[in-house]
C-alpha cells in the first residue's frame, strides 16, 4: 500500500531534488503532498525549471497524517527554517521515527529542529560543519541510512542512491 509522504518546500528549492525523488516516490506507488505557507500558493526552483502548486498549508496539515517526511535541496530549507512551524512539523517525524528524507540542503531544517544530535548524517558540503556543530557523526558519502528512519545525501549527483534508499525505507 502506498505512503503518504510530506514534502516541505518553497521557492529556491533545487529542481531536480524535488523532481526525481517526487518521480520515484510516485512510480513506486506513493503520494507526494507539497507543503507550503499556503495551499495555493506557487512556488519555483531555483533554476527555474519547476513551479509547483502547493497542495497544502503548513497551518492545515498534522504529521500524524502522514507516513514519510521529504525535504528537497537548494535554498529552499534555509527558507523553511525561519518559520517555527515548518521547524516543529520536521522535528515531529523525527521525533515519532517516521521516515524522513533529505538531501543536500535539506538537513539544514534539522539542524534548526535540534533533531541530528547522535545520528549519523550528511549533506551538502557548505553545511557539513553546521550539521557537525549540531552533534551528527557527518560522513561524507553518496548516501546515509540512520537507524532505519533517516535517508539523507550531499547533491545532485547522489539522487539515485537517494531516491533507491528513500524508497528501500518506506518499504
Amino acid at each position: 500500500m502506498g505512503k503518504k509522504i510530506a514534502t516541505v518546500i518553497t521557492d529556491m528549492f533545487e529542481d531536480v531534488e524535488y523532481t526525481s525523488p517526487a518521480e520515484a516516490f510516485k512510480e513506486a506507488g506513493h503520494e507526494v503532498i507539497t507543503i507550503e505557507k499556503e495551499k495555493g500558493n506557487q512556488v519555483t526552483g531555483k533554476n527555474k525549471e519547476t513551479t509547483l502548486t502547493i497542495d497544502n498549508g503548513i497551518d492545515d496539515v498534522n504529521p500524524d497524517d502522514f507516513d514519510a517526511l521529504f525535504i528537497p535541496g537548494g535554498f529552499s530549507p534555509d527558507l523553511l527554517r525561519a518559520d517555527d512551524r515548518f521547524v516543529k512539523f520536521a522535528k515531529q517525524f523525527m521525533d515519532a521515527k517516521k521516515p524522513v528524507f533529505a538531501i543536500c540542503h535539506g538537513p539544514q531544517l534539522l539542524i534548526t529542529a535540534r533533531s541530528l544530535e547522535g545520528r549519523d548524517a550528511t549533506g551538502y558540503k557548505s553545511i557539513q560543519v553546521d550539521m557537525d556543530y549540531a552533534g551528527a557523526k557527518v560522513v561524507d558519502k553518496e548516501v546515509v541510512v540512520c537507524q532505519n528512519q533517516l535517508v539523507t545525501s550531499r547533491q545532485p549527483d547522489d539522487l539515485p542512491a537517494f531516491n533507491r534508499e528513500s524508497i528501500n525505507l518506506l518499504k
